[in-house]
């Protein structure tokens, strides 16, 4: 029997993880046995992008110290958990997608052995455009961004890191995604 995979989704702010995860949600087949994570944040419902469990900061810091969470990170001012209910699904022998973070890569690796980081790729000019379009930062932020983005995927190290270019149309990105997720236990038996 093969263990359950969780899927690590991780990439630049503006990359396209939260339209490729919404994507997969409308694509996965009703008898896949796969279920993607929400992520508990500090960021008002309506804020835009993710589908998240917006939660106050001390109702984060509360859930955080009763164990609520099998990760939790601080990024830009905001605080990320991923609940424990990972646990559950992935002992059921569901693979599991969550939205990620880059900088907490090594310690969710640590924590999950069969834990497949997935990076989506931009080109720096794609991203530009992108940050840009969504209007939530300056150029001075957008700068900062990009430098950041650049640096980071250089960064990014994982023996079993795929990378996922997300350049052009959300549909080839997301198929390809989509693939990945279905077919991995196919890849490690080859």
């Amino acid at each position: 029997m093969t263990m359950a995979n969780l899927f690590y989704v991780i990439g630049a702010s503006g990359a396209g993880k939260d339209s490729l995860i919404d994507y997969l949600r409308g694509k996965l087949p009703g008898d896949a046995a796969v279920v993607i994570a929400h992520r508990y944040i500090t960021r008002p419902a309506d804020a835009g992008g993710e589908n998240h469990v917006a939660l106050s900061k001390q109702e984060f810091l509360l859930r955080r110290q009763q164990a609520c969470f099998a990760m939790h990170w601080f990024s830009h001012d905001t605080h990320y958990g991923i609940g424990t209910e990972i646990n559950q699904w992935l002992a059921r022998g569901l693979d599991v997608v969550i939205n990620g973070s880059r900088a907490y890569l090594n310690e969710a690796a640590q924590g999950y052995p069969n834990l497949v980081p997935v990076l989506i790729s931009v080109n720096p000019e794609v991203l530009r455009e992108r940050l840009r379009g969504r209007g939530r930062e300056d150029e001075e932020q957008i700068s900062r961004r990009l430098h950041q983005a650049i640096q980071l995927e250089q960064e990014v190290r994982h023996p079993g890191l795929l990378k996922l270019e997300n350049n052009a149309r959300l549909q080839d990105a997301g198929d390809n995604l989509l693939n990945i997720i279905l077919h991995r236990d196919r890849e490690k038996c080859a």
